[in-house]
């Protein structure tokens, strides 16, 4: 971790406000998979700033990469932008990538990859474990599932029997919902892998388990603005619940 970086996190940290946790019995003293709502910036944030345990986080690898970077970060970002206006978010993705680079390159990340680079995720993840690491993941999609959370890409579940296979333990998936209109953090109850269960079975299984869950957090709360996946205007943030 660079000097520059550390430079950067506490004026950071000193500008983003700590949350109210909820629920922090719920995250199991073994080291476990912490899955949430990504709330745009959000939920990465407040990982790296605030999780209470030794944690790393996965980021997406091409915001690990200076040449992959800019086109990521204007699809992810702004690609929501209006047509006038994309040039300038295009040029700005250019500008921002270096830093982002920098800043996701000293952070406690691990690089995830669609690629044969998958490989080396799934070690570093099953690593950091074994290293006594809880591992952070926002696995939600474009597609959407309601107006809390967000459809979820479901192999990041292949994790825990790669990790059962190396150790014999059942990991466990902890559902976290973030609000930062509350400036708020819920932690619900984990579920555990069960080996006894097909890789496909499993997948449906535990995401169906944790984003049923994450939305029950959510609306167990006062009614708040959702801070969605996609990057939209605030004003058509959705609302957690009716009056």
């Amino acid at each position: 971790m660079s000097l520059l970086y550390k430079v950067i996190r506490k004026i950071v940290k000193g500008c983003y406000k700590e949350k109210t946790v909820f629920g922090a019995e719920n995250i199991p003293s073994e080291p476990s998979l912490i899955i949430g709502n990504h709330a745009q910036m959000h939920g990465p944030l407040y990982a790296e700033l605030y999780f209470p345990r030794p944690k790393k986080v996965w980021c997406i690898g091409e915001m690990l990469n200076k040449k992959e970077a800019p086109a990521y970060a204007y699809k992810d970002f702004w690609s929501y932008k209006p047509k006038w206006c994309k040039w300038f978010y295009k040029l700005l993705a250019h500008v921002l990538s270096p830093l982002l680079v920098f800043l996701f390159k000293n952070s406690d990340t691990i690089g995830v990859y669609k690629d044969t680079r998958v490989l080396a995720t799934f070690k570093n993840t099953v690593k950091a474990l074994k290293d006594g690491e809880h591992v952070v993941i926002f696995p939600e999609c474009p597609q959407e599932y309601n107006e809390i959370v967000n459809e979820f890409q479901l192999h990041f579940v292949d994790v825990a029997k790669l990790y059962y296979k190396q150790t014999g333990k059942r990991l466990s998936f902890v559902p976290t919902y973030i609000a930062p209109s509350l400036n708020a953090v819920v932690y619900g109850k984990p579920i555990e892998f069960d080996p006894t269960m097909s890789a496909d079975t499993q997948r449906k299984a535990v995401c169906e388990y944790l984003k049923t869950e994450i939305t029950r957090l959510a609306k167990e709360l006062p009614r708040h603005r959702v801070v969605p996946y996609a990057n939209i205007k605030k004003k058509d943030y959705p609302y957690s619940k009716e009056y």
